[in-house]
């Protein structure tokens, strides 16, 4: 995984997690790496993915089984599209916004976009 600079690191681990989630890769109830796997697998602190599996945690993304791991909630799918629509609408949502003003972009140009950006990646 190649972290980018403009975000912190354990929130990536998150981003990545939910990703695996939302792919149906990770299923719920299903055991996720341990810590000490994640940080190896990813080449990071394991102190890191700690704090990351601590606000998967808080937000019912995944649970700790004590003595036996961590794993994905059985309603993962739908808290990690709560957590992420708030991240979205909070954080990115107005670099977007800003940018199609900016640029004078119309919603039927950017619908059209849309509609083939699905259709291309989604509907193969």
């Amino acid at each position: 995984m190649e972290f980018r600079d403009n975000k912190a690191i354990y929130l990536q681990i998150a981003e990545y997690v939910c990703e695996h989630i939302l792919l149906g890769k990770w299923k719920a109830e299903e055991k996720v790496p341990s810590v000490r796997e994640m940080a190896v697998e990813l080449e990071v602190n394991p102190n890191t993915v700690m704090r990351t599996y601590e606000l998967l945690q808080n937000k019912n993304i995944i649970n700790n089984k004590r003595g036996i791991g961590f794993f994905i909630d059985e309603n993962a799918i739908e808290n990690v599209k709560s957590f992420r629509k708030v991240q979205f609408m909070d954080d990115e949502l107005p670099v977007l916004f800003r940018n199609i003003y900016l640029l004078n972009i119309g919603f039927d140009e950017l619908k059209s976009k849309y509609e083939t950006f699905v259709k291309v990646n989604f509907n193969a």
